[in-house]
């Protein structure tokens, strides 16, 4: 809470870098990745821990930009991010961090001046189960 932050990532799973997408990059399909994966610049599509990989890190750093659906156990967002987001362990959302799209955690810190636009969705909540139209139309009837 008080003092430096830098490390964080470092804290949520085994702290090694092991793909660096510098700022001048750009990647248009899907990334699939294990370990640790810092992006500063911009992803045109997902990306995905490899399954199984329980101690992936993705880091987004304040100039990286992700077009696509993320994926992964730990995620640190510090950029922006166009798509739904899955952590199925931990996401930190940092104050520079802009998200378009829904967020299934399991675990959320969210810091001052983040902005999120989509929903915050629990990874045990259950999913809203819909009546089918023909049930619908049936009560309809039964009401006239």
């Amino acid at each position: 809470m008080f003092g430096n932050d830098k490390g964080k990532a470092a804290r949520a799973g085994n702290g090694s870098v092991e793909t660096l997408l510098g700022s001048r990059v750009r990647i248009r399909g899907d990334v699939f990745f294990s370990g640790g994966i810092y992006v500063e610049g911009t992803v045109q599509g997902g990306v995905f821990a490899e399954d199984g990989s329980t101690d992936a890190v993705l880091t987004l750093a304040d100039s990286g930009v992700i077009e696509g659906e993320v994926r992964a156990p730990h995620i640190v967002i510090n950029g922006q991010l166009h798509g739904d987001v899955y952590a199925s362990q931990r996401i930190e959302l940092g104050p520079k961090a802009r998200v378009q799209g829904n967020v299934h955690y399991q675990v959320v810190e969210m810091a001052a001046g983040a902005m999120l636009t989509g929903r915050l969705i629990h990874g045990d909540a259950p999913q809203k189960q819909l009546p089918k139209p023909e049930i619908v139309k049936d009560l309809a009837d039964a009401a006239a």
